[in-house]
């Protein structure tokens, strides 16, 4: 005749209570007659709302705020280091990394020195330029495209954008004068 096996139960529960008290309690909850819901009358249905991602595009508030958040050191402070990598030229634009890429193939004023390995160093003069493309593309609008007509087109753009540049310097030094008097 066959013996009757025994059925081992492991418990990783980590309580001291007996296997069989517990086994019993399993039996016992699942006899227990469940308890129909009531339904909950409909009044207004909740709205969901979209938590603030990283992912996505970020809307044009986001980008018109950032645009002025750049944070480039000067240019005695910038052309210490001869190359930067692209990990810090996102940090400094507040941007992914693929966005500079894309940038990297979009205009060919920017030709960042790869080694064999791939990755991109970036020199100063890159990051000049780089800061030029987002001023177009993130202060002033402009599309992948306009931006690249304006800078083939007009060949004193640089020269524009550094007197910009210097005028907006010269604008928040003297509002920070205004506010100390």
């Amino acid at each position: 005749m066959a013996k009757q096996l025994a059925q081992i139960t492991f418990d990783f529960s980590g309580t001291d209570e007996p296997v069989q008290q517990q086994a019993a309690g399993l039996r016992a909850k699942k006899e227990e007659p469940k308890e129909k819901a009531l339904p909950v009358p409909e009044t207004k249905k909740a709205v969901k709302t979209k938590a603030a991602g990283r992912r996505g595009r970020k809307s044009l508030k986001d980008l018109e705020a950032s645009a002025d958040n750049v944070r480039v050191p000067e240019d005695e402070e910038l052309f210490k280091k001869q190359y930067y990598s692209i990990g810090e030229v996102a940090g400094m634009f507040g941007e992914n990394q693929s966005l500079i890429r894309y940038w990297e193939t979009e205009f060919d004023i920017l030709q960042p020195r790869k080694n064999r390995k791939g990755d991109r160093f970036f020199r100063p003069v890159d990051i000049k330029n780089l800061v030029m493309i987002h001023d177009l593309l993130r202060r002033r609008k402009f599309t992948i495209e306009g931006a690249k007509d304006y800078l083939k087109g007009n060949k004193k753009a640089e020269e524009k954008f550094a007197l910009i540049q210097s005028l907006n310097n010269l604008r928040s030094f003297l509002l920070e004068l205004k506010a100390n008097l």
